[in-house]
């Protein structure tokens, strides 16, 4: 894809995520790698609804910026996945309303965040790590993501947002709101006996469709 391209279609789905309510503001931030290795990420204290392709932070294969604004306060994140897993050709993070909610919840598992609802989430984003709060901008985020060793393709920042990083752009925009839909499921279901998928089910789906799924 062509570097104009890709900064068309960063802006473009980030636009859709904002005008549909994933996130709102300034909150939310996006990155890519581009043709030549290098990544381009959406700058600090922007919205996603009004991202400029021209000023997108552009950065060389060897980590410099080289041109646009000042990327996002989240940096380290991003680099935490694109070092870690070699199949990470975009991030992508929200601050989406309900996967917030439901990392306030009492009894949610931290090592597999998202409850077995459907096959979509498990088919998209395998196991969903919750890891603690950290202050937004915070190295220690990037730490903890790297602390995984790129076993995990989401993590859920708790009382703050969910972080995915996919094969591109389009793809981790795609489970990214995947996690939040089934996060959204899950609160609906909260206090009802729901039937979710059982462990042989899950299984399946993890084999059928070769899941990464950490154990």
């Amino acid at each position: 894809m062509t570097d104009r391209r890709l900064r068309e279609q960063m802006c473009l789905l980030a636009k859709s995520l904002f005008d549909r309510g994933l996130t709102g503001g300034s909150t939310g931030n996006i990155s890519a790698r581009t043709e030549d290795g290098g990544l381009l990420v959406s700058p600090t204290g922007t919205s996603f609804g009004r991202l400029d392709p021209a000023r997108l932070s552009h950065f060389d294969p060897q980590g410099n910026l080289v041109s646009g604004d000042a990327p996002t306060k989240e940096m380290p994140l991003h680099a935490a996945f694109y070092d870690t897993r070699s199949t990470a050709g975009a991030v992508v993070h929200l601050h989406s309303c309900h996967s917030v909610a439901w990392s306030m919840m009492p009894g949610v598992d931290p090592d597999n965040f998202l409850p077995p609802l459907t096959p979509y989430a498990i088919m998209k984003l395998g196991k969903v790590k919750l890891l603690p709060f950290f202050r937004p901008g915070d190295p220690a985020m990037g730490a903890a993501v790297r602390g995984l060793a790129g076993k995990r393709t989401a993590v859920m920042l708790a009382n703050h947002g969910p972080v995915v990083a996919g094969k591109d752009v389009e793809g981790a925009c795609n489970a990214i709101e995947e996690l939040e839909d089934t996060a959204r499921l899950a609160m609906l279901m909260r206090g009802y006996d729901a039937n979710m998928l059982s462990p042989a089910q899950v299984t399946d789906l993890v084999t059928h469709f070769d899941v990464e799924w950490d154990t």
